[in-house]
C-alpha cells in the first residue's frame, strides 16, 4: 500500500511504524508542520527540566531513516482530495495515496480577546516550549502569567517554576484541574504547587491577554491587571481539523470515526488527539487527548488501513500529573457516582468511584499503588462488592480480588 500519515506525534509516528511493520513492500510517507524528529508533546516539561532527549525523541531521532519511512517536515497539508485520493499541501504540492492516516493532533484553543496579540505563548508544540524556555534560560523572562488551570496550565507552571520563574495560575473554576480531579484530590495537588512557589488565582475568570506591541498580561473580569514577562495561555486544545473543510470528512470537535477508527471517507482513519471516538463508559463521541489513547488508536486504525477489521472498545480518560513530587493518578469519570469509597491518611488520598457495583472512576493522590488493578477491573467492569471495605485502601491486591472472585464462585 501506498501510505500517507498526517502528522508525526504519538499517533503519527506509530500508525507509520505500524504500517511499515505490517506492510512491508509498502510505502510510508510521514508529514509534520514542525523541523523536529517525531516527538512525544507529553515529554516537552522533562525535557526541559533535566535535559534528557529520550524520552522527547521516544522513538530515537533517526526512526524515520531506520524503519524505510519518507518523513517531511515543514510540509503542513492544506487539503484532502478524497476524490483522487491526494493529500494538497501549502506549496500546492500533493501527494496521491491508497491508505491515508489524519494524526494531525491538536492546537491551542483560547476564545479570548487579545489572543492574537504578539507573545501570546503556548505549550503546544516544541517550536513554542523552546521558544518560552529561550526566554528564561537568556534571563529575558522571571515572573510568567498562565490563564488556564487544567493539566496543560499546572505542567508548565511546575516547569517555570524549576526553571526559577515567578508564576502565576489563573483559573476560573475554583479548584486545579477541573475536568480531571475531584476538589478534594486538587487540593492535594493544590498544596503542592503553593510549596513550589506558584500561585494561584482559582475562581476568577481571565478577561482579556493585554498590551500593544506585544502582550504584556492579562485582565481579569474582577477588573485587576496582572503584568508578567511570560504570558500564556493554557486554555485548552481543538483538535486540528481546519484542513478538512473542503473534503467532506465529517467532523465535529474532532474527526469522527465508527468502531474501526475509519472516517467517513473511503481509505482514510485517524487516530490520536484529532479522533472523536466512542469512550468506552458512555459510548459518546469524544476527544481523550492523552497518549495510551494516540498510541492505542494508530495501531488499531494502521491495521485496519491494510484491511485487518479490529474493533476499537473505546477511548479512556486517563492522566497522571508528573514534577509536582506529589504522584497523582486520575482515570475513568467523576459524573453521576452512585458512591464514592475514599481512603484517607497521611496526607494520602485514594476516591473510587462506583456506579452500582462497578468502578467508573479512580483518583489516587500521595500513594498511587494499584493503579492498573483499578483500570483493569474498571475496564473489564467487574462487580466489586464483595471487596468494597478494601477497595480504596493502599493494600488492595490482585490476590484480594481473585481471593473474593474464588468465593463468589
Amino acid at each position: 500500500m501506498k501510505a500517507v500519515v498526517i502528522g508525526t506525534g504519538p499517533a503519527g509516528i506509530t500508525a507509520a511504524l505500524t504500517l511499515r511493520a505490517n506492510d512491508p513492500t509498502g510505502t510510508v510517507s510521514a508529514l509534520c508542520t514542525e523541523p523536529y524528529p517525531p516527538y512525544s508533546p507529553a515529554a516537552m516539561a522533562d525535557h526541559f527540566l533535566t535535559g534528557r532527549t529520550n524520552t522527547l525523541y521516544w522513538k530515537g531521532v533517526d526512526v524515520a531513516a531506520r524503519w524505510g519511512i519518507t518523513e517531511r517536515r515543514e510540509a503542513p497539508v492544506v487539503a484532502i482530495d478524497v476524490d483522487n485520493h491526494e493529500v494538497v499541501l501549502h506549496d500546492e504540492s500533493r501527494i496521491g495515496y491508497e491508505g491515508l492516516v489524519i494524526a494531525s493532533g491538536s492546537r491551542l484553543h483560547a476564545p479570548l480577546e487579545g489572543v492574537e496579540l504578539p507573545g501570546v505563548l503556548d505549550f503546544k508544540s516544541l517550536r513554542m516550549a523552546e521558544h518560552l524556555v529561550a526566554q528564561v534560560h537568556h534571563h529575558e523572562a522571571r515572573s510568567a502569567v498562565i490563564v488556564g488551570n487544567g493539566l496543560i496550565g499546572v505542567e508548565l507552571s511546575l516547569l517555570l517554576a524549576g526553571l526559577g520563574v515567578q508564576v502565576t495560575v489563573i483559573g476560573r473554576r475554583t479548584w486545579v484541574m477541573p475536568r480531571i480531579l475531584d476538589p478534594e484530590t486538587a487540593a492535594i495537588a493544590e498544596a503542592g504547587l503553593r510549596a513550589r512557589g506558584v500561585q494561584l488565582e482559582l475562581g476568577v475568570e481571565a478577561q482579556a491577554f493585554i498590551g500593544g506591541a506585544t502582550a504584556r498580561g492579562v485582565r481579569l473580569a474582577d477588573g485587576r491587571e496582572l503584568d508578567a514577562d511570560l504570558v500564556i495561555a493554557a486554555t485548552g486544545v481543538k483538535p486540528h481539523v481546519e484542513f478538512l473543510g473542503s473534503s467532506g470528512i465529517v467532523t465535529g470537535w474532532g474527526v469522527h470515526v465508527d468502531d474501526r477508527l475509519r472516517t467517513s471517507a473511503p481509505d482514510v482513519v485517524a487516530a490520536g488527539d484529532v479522533a472523536e471516538a466512542a469512550d468506552w463508559l458512555t459510548g459518546k463521541r469524544f476527544v481523550h487527548a492523552n497518549f495510551p489513547n494516540a498510541v492505542g488508536q494508530a495501531k488499531i486504525a494502521a491495521r485496519n488501513l491494510l484491511g485487518a477489521g479490529f474493533a476499537y472498545d473505546g477511548a479512556e480518560a486517563m492522566n497522571s500529573l508528573k514534577h509536582l513530587g506529589i504522584p497523582i493518578v486520575a482515570m475513568g469519570t467523576l459524573e453521576e457516582p452512585d458512591e464514592i469509597v475514599r481512603w484517607r491518611a497521611n496526607g494520602v488520598l485514594r476516591s473510587v468511584y462506583l456506579r452500582g457495583a462497578t468502578i467508573t472512576g479512580v483518583q489516587l493522590a500521595g500513594d498511587i499503588t494499584s493503579a492498573g488493578l483499578y483500570r483493569s477491573l474498571m475496564l473489564r467492569r467487574a462487580d466489586v462488592s464483595a471487596y468494597r471495605d478494601l477497595l480504596a485502601t493502599p493494600t488492595l491486591s490482585v490476590a484480594d480480588v481473585v481471593g473474593h472472585s474464588l468465593v463468589g464462585a
